[in-house]
């Protein structure tokens, strides 16, 4: 029995190049799992609603959208996909990729969601993956992105923006996988995670 309100999850991060976003829709494709990133959450919002219209205004002028403007956001979100019949809490683990985006959000948050598993795509080799950087760059053409001190800053900026994040939330749900295996193998790593979490949730399986 579940007597947890809040909705359950797992959240997944991962710095730039770390195929993260890869990674969410593949598992987002598995029934059992609905993979939302922050990216669909504004995406989604009705320009002509209040939300919207605050988010229009934000992003206009190159701005951030205020934490707790974010998570109303995403509240709202997911309440339209349970409504929708898109997203059933019962049966589905939520799986949240870039949001939360700092630790006041994460805080804001915790009312909201249950966090069952944290999964890292995490690079021990940072020379590996400025190299992998450089290169999805030069092949998205995208020069000034490609360059390695630039690649550097953007590892650092992530470290230093998530570590408060993972820090906030118990050692014991915390997993890195090694981001630097083909798409194949990195899933093979997050499926050992999270298979375990969707059985102790639905251990009378899962519809497909």
């Amino acid at each position: 029995m579940h007597n947890d309100s809040r909705y359950r999850t797992i959240l997944l991060f991962g710095p730039p190049g770390a195929g993260k976003g890869t990674q969410g829709k593949i598992l987002g494709s598995i029934p059992g799992f609905l993979h939302v990133a922050s990216g669909d959450v504004f995406r989604s919002l009705d320009p002509a609603s209040q939300l919207g219209k605050i988010f229009a205004d934000y992003s206009s002028r190159g701005a951030l959208v205020p934490d707790d403007l974010t998570v109303k956001m995403w509240e709202e979100h997911t309440r339209n996909l349970t409504a929708q019949g898109t997203y059933n809490p019962n049966s589905e683990l939520l799986m949240l990729d870039g949001i939360p985006r700092n630790l006041n959000q994460a805080r804001l948050m915790d009312e909201h969601i249950q966090v069952l598993s944290l999964v890292h795509l995490g690079c021990e080799d940072e020379d590996t993956m400025v190299e992998r950087l450089s290169r999805r760059a030069l092949k998205e053409n995208r020069a000034d992105d490609a360059r390695e001190d630039v690649v550097r800053h953007r590892l650092k900026v992530y470290e230093q923006e998530t570590q408060p994040l993972i820090d906030h939330y118990s050692p014991s749900l915390v997993s890195v996988v090694d981001a630097l295996g083909t798409p194949a193998e990195v899933l093979q790593g997050v499926l050992k995670v999270v298979v375990p979490v969707q059985r102790s949730c639905f251990p009378d399986g899962v519809e497909t």
